[in-house]
């Protein structure tokens, strides 16, 4: 969600970094909504200071066995009343019309963001580790012997493409990396574990910028409930509506969840194994952080997440996506891709954002650095 008076202020710089994104230039669209929404509400308080002179001349004039000005008076006041809730009603319609404009606009990209439109965009930074040299045609994950526990007919079969059945030591292998994944982050980073549901309400998703845009890419129940599609869904929405103290921040958690996705618009891609999947488990980390230490936050996010392919030995390299390829939440991203042998290129395995208060304002989550200081949007990430 984006700040109205910083956009009034610089309403160019709202439109260049939005065009950066992709996006149309729209701060003229918006402001004619909220000059509109403000004239609405300067009327009411107009109105309203007219009906609460007429209400004490009343007085007055009963006062004063004037019954022909009180009878005035007394019309008066009756349509004060009535023009006060057509323009309060009237203010309300814009506030829902600008707040609804604005819900479907991305996030500002940082300043050291590259420009782009894609992948073939982005920046490499670092690489780390050695991409092994094989006398042999290396295989997909899929193809390996191991994989025999991978089992994709029966899953087709009962749940349709894109799930997977996990047997035996592939199962245990899966459950043991999300156990190390878990006590790294614990133990090692300082993160806090936090077990939540799978099955969200609307206002959740949106309070972290799934919805109103992308509810194409997730799955909604019929009772109105989402699954989502990552736990920084439920991890960054449990301070929703909540005014912190300064000194509670940082705040650093750590879930593995299921995470369900509908994969639209991938029809065609990663068909093969395990790389696009409906169902996934994954461990997230989310921080709520001071605005000035969001920044550095990034960069130790990251670490906490290259730290894990450096303990298990898996060429990585890390990327900073360009505009055209960062999330709709994030200001700024870094990608680590591992190396995958049987592809002959590095994927995308884990992604660490920077949102800045755009997740926050959504959300209405603040803190007051002491008691007597106003309050002030936290910033969030996830990765």
């Amino acid at each position: 969600m984006h700040d109205i008076r910083k956009i009034r202020q610089d309403p160019t710089g709202f439109d260049t970094a939005l065009m950066r994104r992709g996006e149309q230039a729209c701060s003229k669209y918006i402001l004619s909504i909220d000059r509109e929404r403000r004239k609405k509400i300067l009327e009411t308080e107009q109105a309203l200071e007219r009906r609460n002179i007429a209400t004490r001349d009343i007085k007055l004039a009963k006062e004063k066995k004037d019954e022909k000005n009180f009878t005035q008076l007394r019309q008066q006041v009756s349509q004060e009343k009535s023009k006060i809730a057509d323009l309060e009603n009237a203010s309300k319609d814009l506030d829902r019309q600008l707040d609804s404009f604005l819900l479907t606009l991305p996030n500002l990209p940082g300043s050291d963001v590259p420009d782009g439109t894609s992948d073939r965009d982005n920046l490499e930074i670092s690489k780390w580790g050695s991409i092994p040299n094989f006398d042999f045609p290396p295989k997909e994950h899929f193809q390996l012997s191991a994989a025999k526990g991978m089992n994709f007919d029966t899953a087709a079969k009962i749940s349709g493409s894109r799930f997977v059945i996990l047997q035996e030591s592939i199962a245990a292998l899966h459950r043991a990396l999300a156990q190390f994944m878990l006590d790294m982050h614990i133990l090692k980073h300082g993160l806090k574990e936090i077990w939540a549901p799978v099955l969200v309400k609307r206002e959740t998703m949106v309070g972290t910028g799934q919805l109103p845009k992308f509810s194409s890419d997730s799955y909604e129940t019929k009772d109105g409930l989402w699954l989502v599609p990552t736990s920084e869904v439920t991890l960054t929405n449990m301070f929703t509506g909540k005014l912190m103290n300064g000194s509670e921040l940082p705040i650093r958690l750590t879930s593995l969840s299921q995470c369900f996705r509908s994969e639209a618009g991938s029809a065609g891609r990663d068909t093969a194994g395990m790389l696009r999947q409906h169902q996934f488990e994954k461990v997230e980390m989310v921080s709520l952080i001071k605005p000035e230490d969001s920044l550095d936050e990034l960069e130790r996010m990251t670490r906490c997440a290259q730290n894990v392919l450096e303990c298990l030995n898996i060429p990585y390299r890390k990327v900073l996506l360009c505009t055209g390829d960062t999330g709709f939440s994030a200001q700024k991203t870094y990608d680590l891709e591992v190396w995958l042998p049987g592809q002959g290129k590095y994927r995308e395995i884990s992604s660490c954002s920077s949102c800045g208060d755009f997740q926050s304002r959504r959300m209405h989550t603040r803190f007051k650095r002491d008691a007597d200081s106003k309050p002030e949007y936290i910033h969030t990430l996830n990765g």
